[in-house]
């Protein structure tokens, strides 16, 4: 076991960990949905896990709570894990991006496709440079919004139907993808052939903010010039298409801390990871990872900070209109 634990390899077995808890969690909120709409006698409680799927809800409830004290009572899993996300990329670099987010599991699999079919570069640099700062607008213009917005108005959106019931309307968006959805996902995809991780590198607003984080954190990539001969194996293995072999310590918001670039180096020392000025190991980057979502899932299961405080009574017709017409 040891002699396969790379980092890619660690990576991988952490995407697929989560991304399979993604998919119950999807399956299980399908079900709830079913019976709330009447269509199903058997009861399936909704699992809180899916509002990791609602990350505008998510950073409204974020300024709320910064602003009031309050914590969000309808999606509290949604705030916590954006909380916990935060505070990884804080720690140990994007580590959500590189191990627990299921969307760059998939960009990784399209782009390792497209590599195999001939494509898969990362275009031409100054495209490259030009199109990483899209994200940056997309974040720019949805923190404007919510940080301008009154207190009052967003409450009323935290606790209005629409809200109460994202989630459901997040999976029927998946269910029933009208023709629009379709056609932009298609070109995702496509992109994603022929560019590498064409959502990650240019477009999420939400990993945006996490290499915003990460950019204040102790941890980072360190290149020592003595030992390394810029063979570019680093850069090959980069999915972020970062220019290694011209940085000392990498700290571009791009950077998902995943590693590849270490296990990529045939060179002892040339590539390692440090946090406060001290070599750990790249193992810490997943694994520390995983561990602060796991401790936050943890305290907020304690807390109460998990599970919808929401009545039943009250959440089970606003679900199951979502759901009656599908």
């Amino acid at each position: 076991m040891t002699s396969r634990l790379t980092p890619l390899f660690l990576r991988r077995l952490l995407q697929y960990l989560f991304t399979a808890i993604c998919l119950l969690a999807g399956v299980r909120l399908y079900l709830f949905c079913m019976w709330a709409a009447g269509q199903s006698g058997a009861f399936v409680a909704r699992p809180p896990v899916a509002e990791g799927f609602l990350p505008i809800s998510a950073v409204m409830a974020l300024k709320f709570y910064l602003f009031t004290g309050l914590f969000d009572p309808v999606h509290p899993a949604g705030l916590t894990i954006l909380m916990a996300a935060l505070l990884a990329s804080l720690l140990l670099r994007k580590g959500f991006c590189a191990f627990i987010c299921p969307v760059g599991l998939a960009s990784d699999l399209l782009s390792g496709l497209g590599k195999r079919l001939g494509f898969g570069g990362a275009g031409p640099r100054w495209l490259d440079l030009a199109a990483r700062q899209l994200k940056f607008v997309l974040l720019a213009a949805c923190l404007y919004f919510f940080l301008s917005m009154p207190l009052m108005a967003m409450r009323g959106y935290l606790m209005g139907e629409h809200n109460i019931a994202a989630d459901a309307s997040m999976l029927r968006f998946f269910l029933a993808p009208s023709p629009t959805t379709l056609i932009v996902l298609g070109v995702l995809a496509v992109g994603t052939l022929l560019a590498r991780n064409v959502w990650c590198r240019w477009l999420c607003p939400y990993g945006a903010l996490l290499g915003l984080a990460a950019l204040f954190g102790p941890t980072a990539v360190r290149r020592d010039d003595g030992p390394c001969t810029k063979c570019g194996r680093c850069e090959r293995a980069c999915p972020s298409g970062i220019l290694i072999r011209r940085k000392t310590d990498v700290r571009a918001p791009e950077c998902i801390g995943c590693a590849q670039c270490v296990g990529a180096c045939p060179e002892p020392g040339a590539l390692e990871v440090r946090a406060m000025g001290k070599t750990i190991s790249w193992r810490w980057l997943g694994l520390g990872t995983a561990g602060v979502i796991l401790a936050a899932w943890l305290i907020a299961e304690a807390t109460g900070h998990w599970a919808s405080a929401l009545p039943l009574e009250m959440t089970k017709p606003i679900y199951g209109a979502i759901f009656r017409t599908l």
